[in-house]
C-alpha cells in the first residue's frame, strides 16, 4: 500500500511536510492535478491532490479549497509555492484544520517528474500488493480479508447472498442482509460491494468500507477471485443420519439453483438427496428462516419455496418435508416456508395427491352441487364449505352467511339430496370438506 509517507520517501522529489505530519499513513491511491479553486466535483477519496497554488489570490481563497479536498477524502495536498513567493500561511492554516496533511514541492521541480514518480510507486505497490496477496491463496477466507484490508486500507466483509456474514475484519456497519438487498437493488450505499467469482447460485459478496479508486477497484477484484478459490475449494464434512431427524426441502422454481441454495442457507445441514429444483436436507434442527427472501432476486428461480417436515426417522421426515413444499407451492407468494407441523393434517394429505386426482375427486364428490349452482345461479357450495368450517353448526353458520338460521336448514338440506350425503353426520361431512378443499 502507498501512503503519504512512501512519496516523502522517493528521494527525486524532496517533498516535505508543512502540515498533518500526524496523517501520513493515509493511503495513496492516485494522483490528481488542478488549479481550480474549487476541485470538489473532481475529487475521489485517497487522491494525492497536486496544485501550484495559481488559484490563490488573497487570505480566506484557501478555505474553499481545502474544505473540498477534506470532503472528499483526499490524502494529501502537494503544493508548489514557485509562483506565490512561498506557501500562503492561509494554506497551511487550513490544511491544519481540515485535517489535510500539506507537502511542500521544490521550487526547481516539474509536475510531470511527481506525477510520473508517483504513478510508479501506485503501479509498483499495486503489483507488490497482488503478489502478497495470491501469496495467500491457500488461506482461509479471513486471513485473505486481513490481507486486503492491510493493502487497500479499508475494512472488508465477506457476505453470502443470503444474508449471512462469512467474515470481516471489522464490525459490519450495515445488517448483512442489507447490503445484499442494496446490491440487488443496485442502491448507492456507503459500502463498494464486489460479487465474488465462482459457479454458485448464491453468490458471496465482498463488501469494502468506503469508496474505492481504480486501482483499488482491481486489487478488489483479485481479492473476489481468491475468495471464489477458496469457497470451491471448502468441503463439507461426511456426517450420518441420526435416527431422528428434521428435513427441509427446498424447491427453487423454474431453476436447478435449489441445492446450491440449501447448501448456503444451511452450511451445517446434510443433503439427503437433490433432482435440480427440490433438494432435501436433514438438520437438527431449524428454528429460523431468514434469508430466502433477501436471496431470492439474485437468482433465476421464479419462486423460491420451503417445506419444512415433522421430526422424525429418515423417511417418515423425507415425505413430511415433501408434502410440506407442495401446500407451499399453493401458496401465491414469491417465497414462501411451510412448517408441516403448522398445517392442518387434510391439507398436508390432500398437498401430496396429483393436481389430476385432487380434480377428479372434486368432480366425483361435489359434481351435482356445482351443476345445479351452474344452472340455478345459486351457491350453494359456499354455503356448505361455510356450514362445514362452523363445525356443522346452523346457528354460527347461519350468522356468518347473514341469513335466517331456517334458510340456512333448508339449504344444507337441499345441498345434502344433490350430494347423496347426509351433511349432519360425521363421515359424509369429511368427504364433502376433502372434496371441498381440493379445490384449493
Amino acid at each position: 500500500m502507498t501512503t503519504v509517507k512512501t512519496l516523502l520517501g522517493l528521494t527525486g522529489l524532496r517533498l516535505r511536510p508543512r502540515a498533518g505530519a500526524d496523517l501520513l499513513d493515509r493511503p495513496v491511491t492516485r494522483i490528481y492535478v488542478t488549479e481550480l479553486s474549487d476541485p470538489g466535483r473532481y475529487l475521489s477519496a485517497g487522491e494525492l491532490v497536486l496544485s501550484g497554488l495559481l488559484w490563490w489570490h488573497a487570505p480566506g481563497d484557501a478555505e474553499p479549497f481545502v474544505a473540498a479536498l477534506a470532503r472528499s477524502g483526499a490524502a494529501a495536498l502537494a503544493a508548489s509555492g514557485a509562483d506565490s513567493g512561498g506557501i500562503p500561511d492561509d494554506v497551511v492554516d487550513a490544511c491544519v484544520r481540515h485535517g489535510i496533511p500539506l507537502l511542500e514541492v521544490p521550487a526547481d521541480l516539474s509536475f510531470s517528474v511527481i506525477t510520473e514518480q508517483v504513478v510508479l510507486a501506485l503501479a509498483a505497490a499495486s503489483d507488490s500488493a497482488r503478489k502478497r496477496l495470491q501469496a495467500a491463496a491457500e488461506a482461509p477466507v479471513e486471513t485473505l480479508l486481513e490481507r486486503a484490508s492491510a493493502e487497500l486500507g479499508l475494512p472488508c466483509w465477506v457476505v453470502s447472498g443470503l444474508g449471512r456474514l462469512i467474515a470481516g475484519t471489522a464490525p459490519l456497519p450495515l445488517p448483512p442482509d442489507d447490503v445484499v438487498r442494496r446490491y440487488a437493488a443496485r442502491e448507492p450505499g456507503p459500502l463498494t460491494v464486489v460479487p465474488v467469482e465462482g459457479r454458485h447460485a448464491v453468490p458471496w459478496l465482498i463488501a469494502l468500507g468506503g469508496p474505492v479508486s481504480p486501482a483499488q477497484a482491481e486489487l478488489a477484484e483479485e481479492v473476489a477471485g481468491l475468495v471464489g478459490i477458496t469457497r470451491a475449494r471448502a468441503s463439507r464434512p461426511e456426517a450420518s443420519v441420526p435416527d431422528e431427524v428434521c428435513v427441509v426441502a427446498l424447491r427453487t422454481e423454474g431453476s436447478d439453483e435449489s441445492r446450491d441454495v440449501l447448501s448456503e442457507w444451511l452450511p451445517d445441514a446434510l443433503v439427503l438427496e437433490s433432482s435440480g429444483d427440490t433438494s432435501y436436507a436433514a438438520v437438527a434442527e431449524l428454528s429460523a428462516t431468514a434469508g430466502l427472501s433477501t436471496v431470492e432476486p439474485l437468482l433465476r428461480a421464479t419462486r423460491i419455496l420451503c417445506g419444512i417436515g415433522d421430526p422424525g426417522p429418515r423417511d417418515e421426515a423425507v415425505e413430511s418435508a415433501r408434502y410440506a413444499v407442495e401446500v407451499a407451492a399453493r401458496r401465491p407468494d414469491r417465497v414462501a416456508v411451510v412448517r408441516a407441523g403448522e398445517v392442518d393434517v387434510h391439507e398436508l394429505l390432500l398437498a401430496g395427491a396429483p393436481a389430476g386426482l385432487r380434480a377428479a375427486l372434486r368432480r366425483r364428490v361435489l359434481g351435482p352441487l356445482l351443476a345445479y349452482d351452474a344452472e340455478q345461479h345459486t351457491d350453494l357450495v359456499h354455503t356448505v364449505r361455510v356450514f362445514l368450517e362452523c363445525s356443522g353448526s346452523p346457528t354460527r353458520a347461519a350468522k356468518a352467511l347473514h341469513v335466517h338460521v331456517n334458510t340456512l336448514r333448508y339449504r344444507i338440506g337441499r345441498a345434502g339430496e344433490l350430494l347423496g350425503a347426509d351433511l349432519t353426520e360425521f363421515t359424509g361431512q369429511l368427504d364433502v370438506y376433502l372434496a371441498l378443499r381440493a379445490g384449493d
